[in-house]
């Protein structure tokens, strides 16, 4: 049974709250996490996906930590919820790879969902029932009566002892009896009962079997090696999300004579009449974006500010729509020549936010303008913007707590302005502010137009215009089986001759349940408040798609390999077949790219005894140009022009359920491949 380490950074965690030190923990416990986390998904794909959510959940939550229960009994609640999520979202997982997981993996999907929750935390995860109620919030009893129905419906959906019932007085003890934690009276008691009861022989040796297989299963998921590489996959993903950045290119503008001529007029006015203090702070407002909201009366300037260790913030305004939250802020360093910035997902929380905010709503991603004239102006100071998700109500005060800011290391060779992750450091402190909000309305357009995209059709519903954004409401068509569109991208939006840029970050999915061959999507823009459209005129910029295209190829270990076959109008060579411990499969495409990724799965001789695949890719990425980069070095993706990211190898390793077992692989069966395709098309949408 594997046990959690007691690790000695998780004081340091607590004391530091810093993404690193989470990072570093859970590299330390990796294994019994990936255990139980393949326990849920049984997907390679989607196991990245899983930690690097859980420990981005993790630092955002970890200010709310208490103390009355363990570190890693609180990581794993986290790490259990995503977990759930994620393999409740089957649209991840193909049919095939659902339907080829082991025969225990697919009877414990079938359990309750607690009953699943309890059996794997105590035989995969090997915590304590204690921990394990505490973790579920429910009393030990509880837990056990959990265990036991759990067992049962387990044995029955593996057809084992579906018509053995034993005498219910003794079946709340057959777990304590089988782990030998019961008291030796009852212990004595159970034994003479089963001793003269055939059915509570029968029954607790069925339940005894499925206990066996669930301990069996433990010591193969203990033989289950996290990937090489994983972690590091994880920490390039974190990186590049502390990393992104907008591509601005902003000019501070000149105050002249006639405006220090009207300036002087003002203040003048000012002193007698007090009626121009508004248009003073929105003339002098050095950021661009701030100061075209105040000059439109859609928010007033607040100069809240809080100091910690010798950081000042100061929270300059905030604009708030039906779309979302805007705060501005400043941060200064008061006693050295140091920058520091906002990462609203990291150290920023808002601790009225169920009381005052959509949790269901848009949340944007702004990250900072590292290259703004503005924050290049003074060394010590930095001008930034978060989102926040809408308000519920028309009027409200944010009450804004803040932990950590992110420290900016300018570094002249890294292109992006800043410090690698690895290298990231951090302030923290405590800021606290409560900001007034007054919510703007919006102006909302129903729209009736079609077009199609790879001969899917795609139609657009609703334009709706506030203060914060321009947010371009479309469907997308999901009746074809063979051809789905996964992303749709666009280029900008023009309404009334004005164009506006889509937001790199600013895409959701929105399910309306209006119509269930339509998948609605929604896709932000820059702002274009006050307009009153006539004409929209829609740019497309490329597509996304996958294409179900079944193939079969035998595999024989005996013949010599290379060998190159045809599919999807490319030629695609299997490298390698080597049976060993574990077996390797590899296949490549070099030359004619036609898709980008494939969808597949290795079989061998009897698939029920194919335990965890790992998977581990190469690629390069293409530009609309065809100029390749090297993944290996330093890339601002913001600056690539569309670029095409394409699988070149793909290497999969097959372990046997049995250990000291070799797969044999019998086919390799694709299911299909994922591309995509530039598009230049213009949507003319009249709404008159």
């Amino acid at each position: 049974m594997m046990i959690s380490k007691i690790d000695p950074i998780s004081n340091t965690i607590l004391r530091e709250k810093s993404m690193n030190s989470i990072v570093d923990w859970f590299d330390l416990n990796k294994q019994s996490f990936y255990t139980l986390g393949w326990s849920y998904l049984g997907n390679q794909q989607q196991m990245e996906e899983l930690f690097y959510q859980a420990i981005i959940k993790v630092h955002k939550e970890i200010p709310r930590f208490k103390s009355q229960s363990t570190f890693d009994t609180w990581v794993t609640s986290i790490f259990l919820n995503i977990c759930r999520e994620l393999s409740e979202d089957r649209s991840l997982l193909t049919r095939v790879e659902r339907d080829t997981r082991q025969d225990i993996f697919k009877a414990l999907d079938q359990l309750k969902e607690y009953e699943r929750d309890a059996m794997l935390l105590t035989y995969v995860k090997g915590i304590s029932k204690e921990e394990g109620a505490q973790l579920l919030q429910v009393s030990v009893e509880k837990m056990k009566e959990t265990l036991f129905s759990g067992i049962r419906a387990l044995r029955n959906e593996m057809g084992e002892g579906a018509l053995h019932n034993g005498c219910k007085d003794y079946q709340k003890n057959y777990i304590d009896y089988l782990e030998r934690t019961l008291d030796r009276s009852r212990k004595i008691d159970l034994e003479k009962h089963i001793y003269h009861c055939p059915d509570c022989q029968a029954d607790l040796a069925t339940f005894q079997d499925v206990m066996v297989t669930l301990l069996n299963l433990t010591d193969r998921l203990e033989d289950l090696h996290v990937p090489s590489g994983f972690m590091e996959n994880v920490k390039d993903r974190l990186a590049e999300k502390e990393k992104r950045r907008q591509q601005k290119n902003k000019k501070r503008i000149t105050v002249g004579l006639i405006f220090a001529a009207i300036f002087a007029l003002l203040i003048g006015l000012e002193i007698f009449t007090g009626a121009f203090s508004k248009p003073y702070y929105t003339w002098t407002e050095d950021d661009q974006e701030l100061r075209a909201f105040l000059q439109q009366d859609l928010g007033e300037r607040l100069n809240l500010e809080a100091e910690s260790n010798g950081v000042k913030i100061k929270i300059k305004s905030a604009i708030a729509d039906d779309v979302q939250t805007l705060v501005f802020y400043e941060i200064e360093d008061t006693q050295e020549g140091n920058q520091y910035f906002m990462d609203q997902f990291n150290g920023v929380f808002v601790k009225n936010e169920h009381e005052i905010l959509n949790t269901e709503g848009y949340q944007g991603y702004n990250p900072p303008d590292f290259d703004s004239e503005l924050n290049k102006d003074e060394k010590n100071v930095f001008h930034g913007k978060i989102s926040l998700r809408p308000l519920t109500s028309d009027k409200g005060t944010i009450k804004l707590e803040i932990t950590k800011l992110m420290k900016l290391i300018r570094d002249s060779s890294d292109q992006n302005g800043f410090s690698a992750y690895g290298n990231m450091e951090y302030e923290t402190g405590e800021w606290n502010f409560e900001i007034p909000v007054t919510k703007h309305p919006s102006e909302e357009y129903a729209l009736d137009a079609e077009t199609e995209a790879e001969g899917i059709p795609i139609r657009f519903e609703k334009l709706t215009i506030a203060p914060t954004a321009t947010v371009l409401q479309y469907g997308i068509n999901n009746e074809q089986t063979e051809k789905r569109i996964e992303v749709l991208e666009f280029n900008h939006l023009e309404v009334n001759n004005k164009k506006v840029k889509a937001d790199m970050y600013g895409g959701s999915f929105f399910n309306t349940q209006q119509d269930v061959n339509w998948f609605t999507f929604q896709r932000h823009f820059a702002p274009l408040y006050g307009e009153k459209p006539k004409e929209v005129n829609v740019q497309l910029e490329s597509v996304r798609l996958t294409f179900d295209d079944h193939k079969t190829i035998e595999l024989d270990a005996n013949q010599g390999y290379p060998q190159t076959f045809e599919y999807a109008g490319s030629t695609i060579s299997i490298d390698k077949v080597e049976i060993g411990q574990p077996t390797k499969v590899e296949i490549s495409n070099h030359e004619n790219r036609s898709y980008e990724s494939l969808n597949f799965h290795v079989v061998g001789e009897d698939e029920s005894e194919i335990g965890p695949m790992e998977m581990n890719s190469e690629g390069v990425l293409v530009d609309k140009n065809g100029v390749e980069y090297n993944l290996n070095e330093p890339i601002s993706y913001e600056e690539i022009e569309q670029p095409h990211h394409f699988i070149t190898v793909l290497s999969t390793e097959l372990h046997h359920n049995t250990p000291g077992e070799k797969v044999i692989p019998k086919r390799l069966e694709i299911f299909g491949y994922n591309v995509m395709k530039y598009l230049d098309e213009i949507v003319k949408i009249s709404l008159e």
